[in-house]
């Protein structure tokens, strides 16, 4: 019945290349998707910044209900990442020090929360990963309705379940589960690129020729 649906993941991301992405930062792999596809700027980290890499677990609840992100969290596997649209909306907080603790005890590599969340002091001491929208003091309810693994968007960024989901200080992001190779791989070529150019820099022969470049090229219009 939708509204009330608890469905099974069809497909998850492999452990090896999720242990390929742990090496690359947020801002590099988003690079590589053109910078198009990633989640809304709100979504802060609410831990101490530690990466989180994980295969998607994908909840759609109400605004301000938490009780499909409990069964979430009965449901997890060590290592998944619980994704949940909220639709944004910041009154009540989703999940806070008990939810996280348990979560954590699970070995689930974190949660990202489009909504609110509460207990902030604990969480920013925690390697834990809690992506959310906001920080508020109001408690849930536990009624629903609610879905568990359907297809939700994050501030216009799709996630399907199984799919790649990683954080760190600069945001969250999502991969699809059937893009995750050429990503890495791409992701790892950016990467070895800026490596290069930090190191003309700190060497002091870094000659930023491309700003000319381009700039002659504009002119010409």
């Amino acid at each position: 019945m939708i509204g009330f649906q608890i469905l099974e993941r069809k497909r998850v991301v492999s452990p090896e290349t999720l242990a390929q992405f742990k090496a690359v930062p947020v801002a590099i792999v988003s690079d590589t998707l053109s910078r198009l596809f990633s989640a809304s700027a709100n979504l802060r980290p609410m831990h101490n910044g530690h990466p989180m890499v994980g295969p998607a677990l994908t909840v759609k609840t109400r605004p301000g209900d938490n009780l499909m992100i409990h069964k979430a969290i009965q449901m997890a596997q060590a290592g998944d990442v619980i994704v949940v649209d909220a639709g944004g909306d910041l009154t009540n907080a989703l999940v806070g020090e008990i939810m996280t603790s348990y979560a954590a005890s699970k070995q689930i590599a974190g949660m990202v929360i489009n909504g609110s969340v509460r207990d902030a002091g604990f969480l920013r001491k925690q390697d834990f990963g809690v992506f959310a929208a906001g920080v508020t003091h109001r408690g849930p309810y536990k009624d629903g309705p609610g879905e568990i693994n359907v297809p939700i968007a994050l501030g216009g960024m799709v996630i399907e379940p199984g799919d790649l989901v990683m954080g760190d200080d600069d945001g969250v992001l999502c991969v699809p589960f059937d893009q995750t190779q050429w990503v890495y791989q791409a992701a790892v070529d950016k990467q070895n690129q800026e490596e290069e150019i930090l190191k003309k820099i700190h060497a002091k022969t870094y000659n930023p020729t491309w700003i000319d470049e381009v700039l002659a090229q504009k002119l010409k219009i």
